[in-house]
């Protein structure tokens, strides 16, 4: 089951947690230019040009688990935080890695930048860096 949960719930949960991961499935040029929650793991979902999920995704984050997790024999239990821009990627993100059997889902919904607000302007409303939760940029 993939719950829907806001970034300050989230990092509330990571905080925490040890057995949770927080990925961050927006490209590699979001990832490292517009900066990304601290502590997470890059794992992106697609990329420009083309924006096709990427295939291997599900296996990179399997990969990722078995490695940040080496004592774990349940990989599915883990709870997976999935971030994007604005949380549409990251449920896109959720859905595969529920089909593939993951049971600790979390689609931070406002993501990393938020909605947009009237005038189409984002970190305004919500979102990771609006809610002020700590992030760095490469």
């Amino acid at each position: 089951m993939i719950k829907e949960i806001s970034s300050s719930e989230a990092y509330g949960i990571l905080q925490e947690s040890v057995d949770a991961v927080l990925i961050d499935v927006r490209t590699k040029m979001e990832y490292e230019y517009v900066g990304h929650p601290k502590d997470s793991i890059h794992i992106a979902l697609k990329e420009p040009p083309e924006w096709k999920t990427f295939s291997s995704f599900v296996h990179d984050v399997s990969s990722l688990l078995k490695e940040k997790f080496p004592d774990v024999g349940d990989l599915p239990s883990i709870k997976i935080f999935l971030i994007c821009r604005s949380g549409k990627r990251s449920s896109e993100a959720a859905l595969l890695l529920e089909a593939d059997g993951y049971k600790c889902l979390f689609n931070v919904y406002d993501g990393f930048e938020g909605d947009k607000n009237i005038n189409g302007h984002r970190n305004l409303i919500n979102g990771w860096r609006f809610s002020n939760l700590p992030w760095e940029q490469n």
